[in-house]
């Protein structure tokens, strides 16, 4: 373990930045599966009070540690993996295109203005025709593309590993505003997520910050603080903000890892509640809760308007459990060993769950009838709930 740890400070020395790709409960998450790597625990039986049952499986390409956000878009599914990315009809599953982009793919799919978004790992953005799957432009930006790919109008917003937040034109990918920040030494892959709503961006950053951005020249509308940076060393100062933020009409929320989880008015930013937690995947709202995975891999549910805490599931420890999905009266949470588990939301109990190929890294996707997960093997897999 000393030996992983001196390769860190290197890494720091040489770069001045560096990514932690994954984590766990145990520290050497920090760097990957290893020998130190503590056992997943095992799977409690139940009695399932709900059918969960697959409708269809896609694939993509081998989406490996990479993070991919697979979108719902009319009746279909646009996902990204390896190389390629496809159009997949929610009814049935059927590719209705498939395009081999030549790219190595880091981020994706996004969809918005007839477009379908991609990103790759030598900072590449693609956009792809809706309706063909044909590669209408390609843009370089300064670093590795990471996270959602989403547009606000007539302009397309990207992430870039090295802080930036970039709006170019829809019509062409031509630069119209660059938002930068300056990056802490050490950050979590799958830190600083987005989400648009009612022409604001809202964006999380390493560091424990959350800021406003008016989507149509990046300028910035207010800052908040979901975390502070704590202790002596860059590890035990990670203070990440973990997923995407979650939004409704009056507050916008999101959370952070060795932090807490926040809310604030969606106005100015101004402080609603916040309470002590720390989270590597993110977190899901809905009409009532708010829910967080945390990084003991257990999912509580706070209640979204005082923050007080309601229940929490915890028997999925060292699991590496994912960012949730709120769906009505469920939570769907996927797991690294491959499992699918659907919560209840009144009180967290198991209620159905099912395997799928292998692992999944990043939030299951409400696909409209049902959800979906994108496996490591590059799988779509997509679910019916009843």
């Amino acid at each position: 373990m000393k030996l992983r740890l001196i390769a860190v400070g290197l890494t720091l020395a040489l770069s001045g930045c560096s990514t932690v790709d994954s984590m766990t409960s145990t520290v050497g998450g920090w760097f990957g599966a290893g020998p130190s790597r503590a056992k997943p625990t095992e799977l409690v039986e139940f009695k399932p009070t709900a059918s969960l049952t697959e409708a269809w499986k896609a694939d993509t390409g081998d989406a490996g540690n990479t993070l991919f956000h697979p979108q719902a878009v009319g009746d279909d599914v646009v996902a990204a993996g390896g190389s390629r990315v496809v159009r997949i009809a929610v009814a049935n599953g059927n590719p209705a295109w498939k395009t081999d982009t030549g790219v190595k793919l880091s981020a994706g799919a996004g969809a918005a203005q007839g477009l379908v978004l991609a990103g790759g790992g030598k900072g590449e953005l693609l956009a792809l025709d809706l309706a063909s799957g044909q590669v209408r432009w390609k843009v370089a930006l300064s670093s590795e593309v990471t996270g959602q790919l989403l547009a606000a109008n007539d302009i397309v917003i990207a992430r870039t590993g090295d802080g930036r937040v970039h709006g170019v034109a829809a019509a062409d990918g031509s630069r119209k505003w660059l938002y930068t920040r300056n990056l802490p030494a050490l950050s979590l892959r799958g830190s600083g997520g987005m989400v648009l709503r009612d022409d604001v961006l809202y964006a999380g950053f390493p560091g424990g910050k959350l800021v406003a951005l008016n989507p149509a020249n990046g300028a910035q509308l207010w800052e908040a603080t979901v975390a502070l940076p704590r202790g002596a060393t860059e590890l035990e100062r990670v203070a990440d903000v973990m997923g995407n933020p979650v939004v409704d009409e009056r507050q916008v929320c999101a959370v952070a890892y060795q932090g807490r989880v926040a809310c604030f008015d969606r106005r100015n930013g101004a402080p609603l509640w916040a309470r002590d937690t720390s989270s590597n995947s993110g977190l899901a709202m809905d009409e009532r809760n708010l829910y967080v995975t945390d990084d003991k891999d257990a999912v509580t549910a706070y209640d979204k308007t005082s923050g007080r805490a309601g229940w929490r599931q915890d028997k999925l420890a060292r699991r590496q459990v994912t960012a949730p999905l709120a769906l009505g009266v469920w939570v769907v949470v996927a797991d690294g060993e491959g499992v699918v588990h659907v919560l209840s939301a009144d009180d967290g109990s198991f209620v159905a769950r099912a395997k799928v190929d292998s692992g999944v890294r990043t939030a299951p996707v409400d696909i409209g009838p049902g959800f979906a997960v994108q496996t490591t093997k590059g799988s779509i897999v997509a679910f019916r709930l009843k």
